[in-house]
């Protein structure tokens, strides 16, 4: 079982790969035919939310840098 690792992409989408489900609000899970990545869309743009389509390009923009949250409350 791999380690399940997101990514933000400049200007675009969240690359999820390794081993992970993705469910609905109810809890169904997406069938994602075997995948082991997918891109979740970040921008809204998507006709095929919640997975990337690419339909951001030239209509986001976000600087992807790390940075460290506050401590949690």
């Amino acid at each position: 079982m791999s380690k399940t690792k997101l990514t933000v992409n400049n200007n675009g989408s969240l690359k999820v790969e390794g081993d992970f489900e993705i469910v609905d609000k109810n809890g169904n899970v997406y069938d994602l035919g075997g995948r082991e990545l997918v891109s979740l869309c970040r921008c809204g743009l998507s006709s095929n939310k919640p997975f990337c389509d690419g339909a951001h390009r030239k209509h986001f923009e976000h600087d992807a840098v790390a940075f460290a949250l506050p401590p949690k409350k």
